[in-house]
């Protein structure tokens, strides 16, 4: 590290200039990746997925949930209203290539009110289901709107309806979310440093790391597939690790300076020390990132190719852009001081509010550790009950005629698993008979409001039921009627048909329970990767087996406390009315858990290496171990607690948002961020090393031997204080 850091000093402006090219390259190439991103759904191998996918191939949808038309004559039976029927053709004209499904068509009751007076019908979109998919709900609407008869309500609504609806809904826009994430951001960052020059340093190694790895990205998709959900991710992970590693290469930097070395002296020691700090946490960020490859979806796979750019690229500034801006601003980073000098001065690591946390830690580690202890497990433990899932519609918000529509349907009566139909596919041997004896029996199938089977909905040898669950389609009571259709009624029902006729369950139920079970059913050996790896990374670079241990399970504790607090507030109720109008969803949106892992492991996992780096260096010069603590914890406690308070600010500036997807993201990786710096590495980081005491550093030299390192044996108990 060393060797790099004169190597920068000496070509500091050419250093320099080249990440500023980069970092235009990248503005351009962030704007060209619009026409780029794989934006499919795919689930290839799994029943549902293939379904419909068989389904979109033969009638051009089959992907994409229906729109929703309910119409209301109060009084009247509906069926019997003249034209009652033109707005739901008008409406399914606009939606060009659409299946649609109703009573005029198949005279199912499935369709009416148990007082007639409502009916609904369901439009499927042609097309695939993509993130950036929707119908043209407005013009629909309009054309359903002027085809209505006198005396008739009509409304559109359905999951993309409500969801568009969102955008309608009182809040801030995404851009005044950012402003006040950044506005937060930066006055942490003022009271961190004090000085405007030290404060641009984790700005621009944040605008160069991000915007260079889109120019990463777009590399990459010339070569491969990549999910649009890398767009977020760059931007998260991207400004999570780059601040993190700015405050650690700054906050050294000025240490350095402040012991009265040179400015190129302080930075080789920054280099030598800091950067290999950046090194090994950009590491453990790339191995959490990577592990999605595990996962046998396309679109995830990609996000873990993607988003292994992010910490490869925030290293690369670290260790070659930020010694380059500090070569060149030298002690000029303590000027245009805007706080008093006591936030400019390092943090003195004999005395200050840290130390003496730190030495109160060493003094009583086992009360401190129990109290830790229950903090943790007060946090971890709603986690046992968390329920990856979609939410059900009841608990999204909406506005307008789709919040109108929804409330109608309920009103009425009918149940709320018309909004995701279960849809079942009957292939090679689809007749009239066929598909009527399979409405048949799926409507007489637990948890089935009603099935019917449009004869338009017939073509050659394929054809298709639409059945209503009695619950919503991401409710618990859903994922039970989806299981005994597949496992007991569809397979009895194709063993009575003739010849080889198939039955299979599709729809957007059943193939979001496929995705639920292609994640998580994976998710343990994510796990044991990443959890692997990261020990073996770790313990050389520690020279310890005890260390990279304990960072391990930690931060398998600190995952599950933000899985907790998710769950706690919004699966079970806790708070989220009061605070964000959201009743409890009794679910945490499948694709959330997954996203916090790949987030805030590795960003744990910083500030895990950050302490466990100066402890090391601290034990390595004094052989105490109780000394070891006490300086590591006064080094770093206001480098991560600043680095948290920072991100922090940025993230729940997201939970503003209105969608309960996003707010959900966002308590969880703002929660889950503080919980880390705070629970985790303030009381049971110091005080579990503190019981270990000399195990902390025990390295046996035939492990050594296979990491290639120098061994740390196990010390004499009395020569440990």
């Amino acid at each position: 590290m060393a060797r790099i850091a004169r190597l920068v000093i000496r070509h500091r402006l050419l250093v320099v200039g080249a990440w500023i090219a980069l970092t235009i390259v990248g503005g351009f190439s962030a704007a060209k990746l619009s026409s780029r991103w794989f934006q499919s759904f795919s689930i290839p191998g799994y029943s549902a997925y293939e379904a419909n996918q068989r389904m979109l191939k033969t009638f051009g949808s089959g992907e994409q949930p229906p729109l929703v038309v309910v119409l209301s004559s109060p009084g009247r039976d509906i069926t019997k209203v003249a034209g009652a029927d033109r707005p739901i053709a008008a409406a399914a004209r606009v939606v060009k290539g659409s299946r649609v499904g109703s009573w005029f068509e198949t005279h199912s009751n499935m369709y009416l009110s148990p007082d007639h007076n409502t009916m609904v019908a369901t439009i499927y979109p042609r097309g695939n289901a993509t993130f950036s998919t929707l119908p043209p709900i407005a013009k629909a609407r309009a054309a359903l709107k002027a085809g209505t008869p006198a005396g008739v309500t009509s409304h559109l609504t359905g999951r993309d309806a409500i969801f568009q609806s969102q955008g309608e809904t009182t809040g801030p826009s995404v851009f005044a979310e950012t402003l006040l994430g950044g506005a937060g951001a930066l006055i942490i960052l003022l009271f961190v440093f004090g000085t405007l020059p030290a404060v641009a340093m984790p700005l621009a190694m944040a605008a160069a790391s991000i915007l260079t790895t889109f120019a990463c990205v777009l590399a990459l998709t010339y070569v491969t597939d990549v999910s649009i959900i890398v767009q977020f991710l760059v931007a998260l992970v991207g400004l999570g690790v780059a601040i993190d590693y700015a405050l650690l290469m700054t906050f050294r930097f000025r240490e350095e300076l402040s012991l009265g070395r040179s400015p190129d002296d302080a930075l080789v020691e920054t280099m030598t020390h800091a950067g290999r700090s950046v090194i090994i946490s950009g590491s453990t960020v790339a191995i959490g990132l990577l592990s999605m490859v595990i996962l046998p979806l396309p679109f995830i796979r990609s996000i873990g190719l993607g988003g292994m750019l992010i910490p490869a690229v925030s290293v690369l500034a670290s260790i070659t852009l930020l010694p380059a801006l500090f070569s060149l601003l030298g002690t000029r980073i303590n000027r245009l001081r805007v706080m008093p000098k006591r936030f400019v001065k390092p943090p003195d690591p004999e005395r200050g509010m840290w130390h003496r946390w730190a030495a109160l830690v060493t003094r009583r580690p086992l009360p401190v550790f129990l109290l830790g202890a229950v903090i943790v497990t007060l946090f971890v433990l709603p986690a046992f009950h968390i329920n990856p899932s979609d939410a059900q519609l009841k608990n999204e918000p909406a506005a307008g005629d789709a919040a109108a529509g929804f409330a109608a349907v309920r009103t009425a009566g009918i149940p709320d698993g018309v909004f995701l139909p279960h849809v079942i596919l009957v292939e090679k041997g689809a007749t009239p008979a066929a598909l009527a004896k399979t409405a048949q029996a799926v409507t007489k199938a637990p948890g089935i409001y009603g099935a019917a089977a449009p004869p338009s909905w017939r073509k050659d040898s394929l054809g298709v039921v639409e059945a209503f669950g009695t619950d919503d389609g991401n409710s618990r009571a859903a994922e039970k009627t989806i299981s005994n259709l597949r496992d007991n009624v569809l397979p009895s029902l194709e063993s009575q048909l003739a010849g080889s006729t198939r039955v299979t369950l599709g729809g957007v139920p059943a193939e979001s329970r496929d995705f639920i079970s292609a994640v998580y059913g994976k998710f343990p050996y994510v796990l044991l990767f990443v959890l692997i790896l990261t020990f073996v990374l770790l313990m050389r670079a520690f020279r310890s087996v005890v260390l990279p241990l304990k960072a391990v399970l930690l931060n398998l504790i600190s995952l599950g406390a933000a899985y907790g607090i998710v769950v706690f507030i919004f699966q079970d109720g806790h708070g989220s009315q009061a605070i964000w109008n959201i009743h409890a969803t009794d679910a945490v949106i499948s694709w959330i858990p997954l996203m916090i892992f790949a987030f805030l492991y590795g960003i744990s996992m910083d500030y895990e290496v950050f302490m466990l780096t100066r402890m090391r260096e601290a034990y390595d010069e004094t052989g105490e171990t109780k000394k070891a603590i006490e300086l590591g914890l006064a080094r770093t406690g206001k480098l991560v607690t600043s680095a948290a308070l920072v991100l922090m600010f940025a993230f729940f500036s997201l939970s503003t948002g209105p969608g309960p997807d996003i707010k959900q993201f966002a308590i969880g990786l703002s929660a889950g961020i503080i919980f880390d710096a705070t629970v985790i590495r303030a009381l049971l980081v110091p005080s579990v090393m503190q019981l270990l005491g000399r195990w902390n550093w025990w390295l046996p030299t035939w492990t050594a031997r296979l990491l290639r390192t120098r061994p740390s044996p196990l010390e004499p108990a009395t020569s440990e204080t």
